[in-house]
């Protein structure tokens, strides 16, 4: 992420300098809300966080309190959430939670477990310190596009989507190396240590004994990999949801160089074209009818990839210089980690947009990143150290 898609020249500031500074609450279909009734079914329940993210929060409520519970989606810790999660069995007992870092309300009960459809997006609550009086002025809600955010990656350690580099390319030693010894100059100084210790096989067993809580991840393939030496083993330990997230990460990489390649060569961005392949406003997949409704949709590549779209060009030699096929999102080593791909909107959706002194609030729809929206509007020099 290069280049600015708004005029707007930025009026600057900074973000997360509290914890409270950045809220998220998700979403759900109205259609959904209304299911939820108060007798027995599929439990619902409203997890709100802060300082943890999702993965952790609900790993800690099953090892503490025995619920299993599944999201529709995960949020960092980076922010103060709120979001629905719900079991996956039917029960007519509710419990309610309050941890440090987190606290498990409850909201009802569905006849039917939900689904990741069912989630249309999060509302944004988002203070920037230090803003000038610029602020106000931004309307520029049209013409963002809809790269993913620098979380997606890893802020301060961007080595998830090269983790999942390594994974599509099948260097499965190589994803290990990367999750235990990957550096970054914006990590914590011990953190680095540890790595460096990991990045030699032989202080495994050191580096096991002194590996610190947070890194929960790290341990697990540290010991399968002292245990077996076995890299397709180690990966296999990890949860699934991180082992998908990684190709993930990677597939969301590519798609973040389509858009900068198709930006920096003229495409237009915006508004469909005769054959394009959009989503309409009931997010059905279609080629371009001249129905306002429809939005402009990128593939996102997988092993189902559709070549026939003016994107072609872009991702092809994005691919190719890559060293991968779209066939190579089918593993056959790992086979639960392969991804048939899709289409993702060209560009972000941002509906209830209202400035209060120096606190934004804003709408977007599933699967857009709020930092996009204010990267545009703040223009950081240094978007790390802007709380990016």
């Amino acid at each position: 992420m290069l280049a600015y898609t708004t005029d707007f020249s930025g009026c600057g500031g900074t973000i997360r300098n509290q914890k409270d500074d950045f809220n998220v609450s998700e979403l759900i279909t109205e259609k959904s809300s209304s299911r939820i009734c108060s007798e027995s079914g599929f439990a619902v329940y409203k997890l709100q966080k802060n300082g943890i993210d999702t993965y952790h929060a609900l790993a800690e409520i099953f090892r503490k309190h025995g619920i299993r519970l599944k999201s529709l989606g995960l949020k960092d810790a980076s922010a103060v959430t709120e979001q629905f999660v719900f079991t996956t069995y039917k029960t007519n007992q509710h419990s309610e939670i309050n941890e440090s870092k987190y606290s498990l309300k409850k909201v009802g009960f569905t006849d039917k477990v939900l689904s990741k459809k069912e989630m249309v997006g999060n509302h944004f609550r988002i203070k920037i310190d230090g803003a000038s009086n610029e602020l106000a002025k931004f309307n520029e809600f049209d013409k963002i596009l809809n790269f993913y955010g620098y979380q997606r990656f890893g802020s301060r350690r961007p080595v998830t989507h090269r983790i999942g580099r390594s994974l599509i390319q099948k260097d499965f030693a190589g994803a290990v190396d990367l999750l235990l010894s990957f550096t970054s100059e914006y990590d914590k100084d011990e953190n680095t240590k540890l790595r460096e210790l990991m990045d030699d096989k032989s202080k495994y067993p050191e580096a096991l004994k002194i590996i610190p809580k947070g890194m929960d991840l790290e341990r697990i393939a540290l010991k399968e990999m002292i245990e077996h030496g076995n890299p397709v083993k180690a990966l296999r330990a990890l949860p699934l949801s991180i082992r998908r997230f990684f190709v993930q990460a990677y597939q969301s990489y590519i798609f973040n160089q389509t858009l900068s390649m198709s930006l920096d060569a003229g495409e237009e961005l915006f508004f469909p074209q005769s054959d394009d392949v959009c989503y309409n406003k009931n997010n059905e997949l279609g080629k371009f009818e001249n129905d306002p409704s429809q939005r402009l949709s990128i593939p996102f590549v997988g092993y189902s990839y559709y070549k026939k779209t003016r994107f072609h060009y872009y991702i092809e030699k994005i691919l190719r210089d890559e060293g991968i096929t779209h066939k190579d999102f089918f593993s056959k080593e790992i086979q639960e980690i392969s991804s048939e791909g899709g289409f993702r909107n060209s560009s972000i959706k941002c509906d209830d947009y209202e400035v209060k002194d120096n606190v934004v609030s804003f709408s977007l729809s599933r699967g857009s990143f709020a930092t996009i929206v204010l990267r545009e509007i703040i223009k950081p020099e240094n978007p790390l150290t802007s709380g990016f």
